[in-house]
């Protein structure tokens, strides 16, 4: 059951990339248009009017909305990256600004060490 389901994924990615370019929009532009001279010789405004809702429209605007929606996923992609990007670089610089300043605290507590033994001797001699 496994391999039908992986066959069907593969024919819908493959179908669904070859329908959401500009070409196929061009392809079913034209194909549609070849419809449109019998619907004007009927002269029925209904016809032509259904004409543009159901063939024209339907079939090229499929493949413009996915072109569009490709881009959009595509900018939403290259954002969240530079998101992603942005972030390991802050987490980078946490982590440094947290070293850097674990060791500023281990020199302090050094100086302060040196301070309390000076302060001992200090006392010690009066």
């Amino acid at each position: 059951m496994k391999h039908i389901s992986d066959f069907n994924r593969r024919i819908a990615e493959k179908i669904t990339a070859a329908v959401s370019t500009m070409w196929c929009a061009y392809i079913f532009a034209a194909i549609a248009l070849i419809s449109l001279p019998a619907a004007i010789r009927t002269g029925d405004s209904l016809v032509i009017v259904a004409w543009v809702a159901q063939t024209f429209l339907q079939l090229v605007l499929l493949s413009i909305i996915m072109v569009g929606q490709q881009a959009q996923a595509d900018s939403v992609a290259q954002k969240i990256n530079e998101t992603h990007e942005a972030s390991l670089s802050e987490f980078e610089l946490a982590k440094e600004a947290r070293s850097i300043a674990n060791q500023e605290l281990a020199e302090l507590k050094e100086i302060t060490r040196d301070i309390h033994r000076v302060l001992r001797d200090i006392e010690g001699k009066k």
